[in-house]
């Protein structure tokens, strides 16, 4: 118990705890202006790339723990500290793009593996602080994120990506969503020089020869960022997912591999970082020529997105269905929408199409308080599609 606590203590003296707090708010506050620039309202709420994703990652981590534990990987503190840097780093401009563990502990493995090289001839860092690295043990918390990064994906919800409005290739107006998540797995791990010893006899198995061990709280960032056009955010982020998460598995053959003949760890973060490129280049090769899923349309409104806690979301209506017919009557643009929304006071009816073509129809009261148009946002011209729950928000 006072290993762990000390462990977590620890936390509080990575520069990465709290880079963590200002990158949620600064890519919120980036975000929100784009919403107000595309649509005039703010759509989704501050915290809104992490807040979906804690307790999956809680999850994660306890599972990440209690597998780094159980088998005994040792990384040194020097490790983890670039790790935290390079983070940062590759963070500051305000984007996840850059956060998959492909390229944050890529880069790492390679400033490690370089860095004795390069220590000699400076007098700034004391050559003697880089110490033996795990080099193994950094290949494996590539393949195992990119298994979290997989999953992360591939469980996410149409409502949770976040939009934004496009031009398509003949330059019309459509709408675009954007896989957009900052995750944070904090989990335990093992450093050398601290009180925990070896326990059995293949504890530690992948280790640097250290006979004592503590143990450190690490905080690690696990974010991305794709721009989905041809389909539904949720088919588009499996895609992905599915293709990451056969890439990992590759990932952590290497590394097993790389247990015995310990140049193949190099070989896995170089094939991590070539498939993660060409996964990405393949997507959006593909997005660039598909015919655009969210457009205007010649009969009815395709639902771009609905606003979290509104009157739609409440509904239950869902990014990618067809709003048909509103009290009886078809729609063709937004004003039509709203106009015949409220020509009853009492209720209203609507005619809503999945993306199979199968119709549902939904009632409800109009309460004294609810905004009149719902809460849906709808792909029409730039500043045309004010389409909120500005009292509710």
């Amino acid at each position: 118990m006072k290993e762990a606590l000390l462990a977590v203590a620890k936390v509080f003296q990575n520069p990465l705890f709290y880079w963590i707090f200002i990158l949620i708010i600064f890519t919120g506050i980036r975000r929100i202006k784009q919403e107000r620039k595309h649509f005039g309202i703010k759509i989704n709420d501050l915290f809104s790339e992490w807040s979906h994703t804690w307790l999956l990652t809680i999850g994660f981590g306890l599972i990440l723990s209690a597998f780094m534990l159980g088998v005994g990987v040792v990384f040194t503190y020097e490790t983890m500290f670039v790790l935290s840097i390079v983070t940062i780093v590759l963070s500051i401009h305000g984007k996840p793009t850059w956060l998959s563990a492909t390229y944050t502990v890529g880069l790492t493995y390679i400033i490690m593996l370089i860095a004795p090289l390069a220590l000699p001839y400076q007098e700034v860092i004391s050559p003697d602080l880089i110490e033996e690295v795990n080099f193994t043990a950094i290949a494996l918390l590539v393949a195992l994120f990119l298994m979290i990064e997989s999953v992360l994906l591939r469980t996410m919800h149409g409502n949770e990506s976040f939009v934004s409005l496009g031009t398509s290739a003949r330059g019309g107006r459509i709408g675009q969503h954007h896989l957009q998540k900052i995750s944070i797995i904090p989990f335990f791990l093992l450093v050398p020089h601290g009180l925990i010893t070896p326990f059995a006899s293949f504890w530690p198995y992948i280790s640097i020869g250290e006979e004592n061990y503590s143990l450190l709280l690490f905080p690690f960032v696990l974010g991305f960022n794709h721009v989905v056009r041809s389909s539904l955010p949720q088919e588009g982020a499996k895609y992905i997912g599915k293709w990451v998460g056969l890439l990992s598995v590759l990932v952590l053959a290497i590394v097993i591999g790389s247990i015995y003949v310990p140049f193949l760890s190099a070989v896995a973060i170089l094939a991590s970082i070539i498939g993660r490129e060409f996964i990405l280049y393949k997507f959006r090769v593909h997005e660039k020529h598909a015919l655009p899923y969210f457009s205007e349309q010649s009969t009815g409104m395709m639902v771009l997105t609905v606003i979290p806690q509104s009157r739609a979301d409440r509904l239950g209506i869902v990014v990618g269905e067809t709003i048909a017919k509103v009290n009886g009557k078809e729609i063709k643009t937004s004003a039509d929408f709203y106009y015949y929304l409220q020509e009853s006071n009492a209720f209203f009816k609507l005619d809503v199409l999945d993306k199979n073509g199968e119709v549902r129809f939904i009632q409800s009261a109009l309460y004294e308080g609810d905004h009149h148009e719902l809460g849906i946002i709808f792909v029409e011209e730039k500043h045309s599609m004010v389409a909120s729950v500005a009292s509710e928000n």
